[in-house]
């Protein structure tokens, strides 16, 4: 059975290399959108994809869509009933959505798909841009049992674990508990540092010694190093953060919930935002707890 034809909306980092690898397991990814047409153009150069000009384009020349845009507006834009939509021409296409965006965008969208006869899944990913290169990604889906058995077989190429959480939403859910605990972790290791560094520590040291006790983390292990040294290449920016955990806690006021460690949290990211450091990697939330930092 020949692979389905791909095609790749949204192609920063995550994406462009999504598309690599599928090109590398012998997919033909057909056609690649970016609303930044120079990222996409240089992409098809490289794999030999279409740039293409428009929504509907891609939808067209691939059997399976891939979206990795950036937030619920993005989402919406895409799939929007007129104009410019992937949804033109979409009887028969499954569209995999790889973003991290709210619940009920993945249940809207899901909702326009079957109306235009196509499948729709969310394929949520817990992973950074070396893994989605490598085809490592954590992948965590939600939707129907259809379309998960449809795009199994191109989330394998993509994953070393994939994990079919439910129905449409619950995946977005787990997502934003992962990012909002993550984030979390990653401030509380910025003040845990930045105290370290007032009190004239050996930060090498505290690090050894938080990883062998009650205040290791993942996020040690990733940050740490990170931001002792004040490199905050991006992998996982500090205005995803923000937003991610904007996503959870909606989720939390829906059912009444108040998560003050999530609230004092996302307001570091926003003052990362505000601040200018907002397209650093969230590590980058060092340079507010830090003395002697804050400026670029």
């Amino acid at each position: 059975m020949s692979k389905e034809t791909i095609g790749v909306v949204g192609v920063g980092r995550m994406g462009a290399n999504m598309a690599r690898r599928l090109k590398d397991q012998g997919y033909s990814v057909t056609a690649v959108f970016d609303s930044h047409a120079p990222l996409a153009v240089e992409l098809a150069t490289e794999i030999g994809a279409e740039a293409v000009g428009s929504l509907a384009r891609v939808t067209e020349l691939a059997d399976v869509i891939i979206t990795v845009v950036t937030d619920d507006k993005s989402m919406h834009a895409i799939f929007q009933p007129q104009d410019d939509s992937l949804l033109t021409g979409a009887k028969g296409k499954l569209f995999i959505n790889c973003a991290t965006v709210s619940p009920a965008v993945h249940l809207a969208v899901e909702e326009l798909a079957h109306k235009a006869g196509a499948e729709s899944l969310e394929a949520c990913m817990a992973s950074s841009i070396t893994q989605a290169r490598e085809g490592t990604l954590y992948l965590m889906t939600g939707g129907t049992d259809q379309a998960f058995r449809r795009a199994e077989p191109i989330l394998r190429d993509l994953s070393t674990s994939l994990r079919h959480i439910g129905a449409t939403g619950k995946a977005a859910q787990v997502k934003a508990l992962v990012n909002m605990v993550m984030n979390i972790n990653t401030a509380g290791l910025a003040e845990g540092l930045g105290l370290g560094a007032a009190l004239d520590l050996d930060l090498t040291m505290l690090r050894e010694v938080f990883s062998q006790t009650g205040a290791n983390s993942r996020v040690l292990v990733t940050d740490g190093e990170d931001m002792q040294n004040r490199d905050h290449s991006c992998f996982f920016s500090g205005a995803h953060a923000a937003k991610d955990s904007g996503i959870a806690l909606a989720l939390a006021k829906e059912k009444g919930l108040h998560l003050p460690l999530a609230e004092a949290t996302k307001k570091q990211y926003d003052r990362m935002v505000a601040e200018g450091f907002g397209e650093l990697d969230k590590s980058g939330v060092a340079e507010l707890t830090f003395p002697d930092r804050g400026k670029r």
